[in-house]
């Protein structure tokens, strides 16, 4: 042991806060200290590299009046530091120099120390207000670099994902019903994680006028006034957003994904999914904790690429590089074994598409009797009873067809026994396989083949209904002079 009788720039009898070794030169020691306690707030942070012979700070521009508490060296690059001081956290790429804030949901707090997870290269940061906050995956700070940051966006390299199954309990999301009254922080994203950089925010074409006017304003300038066909343009104009392209190592897509445009540095969760074989909606999924979000079928192990684009004004343009990442398997089915499952999933989400699809067919076809039905009454002439007797046929026919597609449900609301359905097959398999990481059993197999069957036929009707059969009422209809109904275009000549 040595004493050292002085610290260049720190006052007499200051407390040290912080001692830590550096992993990458022996002789190398960094020293915090905290001289609150006498109304000196000043951030002390010094360096040696001689085993503390001589010291030199390194507190740069961390804020004048910021205390540091804690300090963090990453195990891989020895020049990025983390700090935590009176008002957060900080980092630094070139050893101390310059400092900048790490926010991402941080509040303004004091943070009493840092602990760095080598394995997963996690940063966890404890505060004054006995909380945790954890920084998943830092990389990206070690790759970043001031000329990275000009340009206009950055996807960077992607951590190697693990194919598994997350747990699922019964409860509301992120926390299960058994043991609610326990606190539980939520999880990282489960599957691949995207971070990225944008430069600047994409902004629409009224947010980039009313930009330039308020800088016209300010300039005191004279305000342009906006033509008809820029406010044309404005309405009718699609928000700008980000679209993350995923394939597999033979170019196949297999999901992609939309982020807003926003400025800085954000991160997007891939599921490692397909996406969901279900009707597209434009309404917010429910939010009914039973009821599970609609998903696709797992992917298999291997190797995966995503691609950046920016869509604006309607346009696709690639942005940044592609990056390639390894999603690793883990589960009981033999790698030989994978690619069949795979295949297996992927024919009865097809079938699911299609079922799903055709059910949501009937219920519009049903709707579109509704008002035929409502539209002959209000319709002059004397032959309008026939064309009601048409459309009752035809709903009829329409009532068997949706029997065999999704069940009985008369029999089922008094409680009576039901064969199951195509769609029972069909979402039998798609609840049972979706989170396995097995082979498909035989029940699966021979309900797909079952499905399959009967889909085939009732498709086939469900198509001679809409295309020919309604398609034919309507026909009349309009030669009748019968109100307008959806699905059907007026036919009209100049008198």
């Amino acid at each position: 042991w040595r004493r050292i009788e002085k610290f260049p720039g720190v006052p007499d009898m200051t407390y040290v806060s912080r001692l830590v070794a550096s992993s990458h030169d022996k002789g190398t020691v960094y020293a915090a200290f905290d001289n609150h306690k006498m109304g000196d707030f000043a951030p002390y942070l010094l360096r040696s590299d001689d085993e503390g012979r001589t010291w030199r700070s390194i507190a740069g521009d961390l804020p004048k009046r910021g205390t540091v508490y804690a300090l963090a060296e990453d195990p891989v690059d020895g020049k990025l530091l983390f700090a935590g001081n009176e008002f957060g956290l900080f980092f630094t790429k070139d050893g101390g120099n310059r400092w900048i804030a790490l926010k991402g949901g941080l509040p303004t707090i004091e943070v009493r120390d840092l602990a760095i997870q080598k394995r997963e290269n996690d940063l966890v940061a404890a505060t004054f207000g006995r909380g945790f906050y954890v920084l998943d995956d830092y990389t990206p700070l070690r790759g970043a670099t001031s000329e990275m940051l000009e340009k206009e966006a950055v996807l960077f390299p992607v951590k190697p994902a693990r194919v598994t199954m997350p747990k699922a309990p019964l409860g509301l999301p992120g926390k299960a019903f058994q043991g609610d009254a326990f606190y539980a922080a939520p999880n990282p994203p489960f599957g691949a994680v995207f971070t990225y950089y944008l430069k600047e925010e994409l902004k629409t074409r009224k947010e980039a006028r009313h930009e330039r006017e308020k800088k016209i304003d300010k300039e005191g300038g004279d305000m342009p006034f906006a033509s008809l066909s820029d406010l044309r343009a404005e309405t009718a104009e699609e928000e700008p957003s980000l679209i993350f392209t995923i394939t597999d190592s033979d170019g196949n897509v297999v999901r992609r994904l939309t982020a807003k445009g926003e400025k800085g540095v954000h991160r997007i969760a891939w599921d490692l999914r397909y996406p969901a074989a279900v009707p597209t909606s434009l309404k917010p999924p429910s939010a009914d904790p039973f009821a599970p979000p609609p998903t696709g079928p797992m992917v298999v192990p291997g190797r995966y690429t995503v691609a950046l684009a920016k869509r604006v004004e309607g346009k696709l343009v690639p942005v940044g590089e592609p990056r390639t990442f390894e999603a690793s398997g883990v589960g009981t089915i033999p790698e030989k074994d994978r690619a069949a499952l795979l295949a297996f999933e992927l024919k009865t989400a097809r079938l699911q598409r299609a079922v799903r699809g055709a059910g949501e067919v009937v219920d519009e076809v049903h709707e579109r009797l509704e008002h035929i039905k409502r539209s002959l009454l209000d319709t002059p002439g004397k032959d309008t009873a026939s064309l009601g007797a048409d459309a009752r046929a035809i709903e009829e026919r329409l009532r068997d067809i949706d029997t065999k597609l999704r069940g009985d449900r008369v029999a089922a609301r008094y409680e009576m026994p039901t064969a199951p359905s195509i769609t029972d097959r069909v979402e039998g398999i798609v609840g049972t396989q979706w989170t396995a990481t097995s082979a498909p059993t035989g029940t699966s197999v021979d309900a797909y083949s079952i499905a399959a069957d009967d889909f085939g036929a009732q498709l086939a009707a469900l198509r001679t209904l809409v295309g020919k059969d309604l398609k034919a009422l309507e026909d009349k209809m309009e030669g009748a002079g019968a109100p307008y109904t959806p699905g059907r275009l007026p036919d009209w000549k100049k008198e």
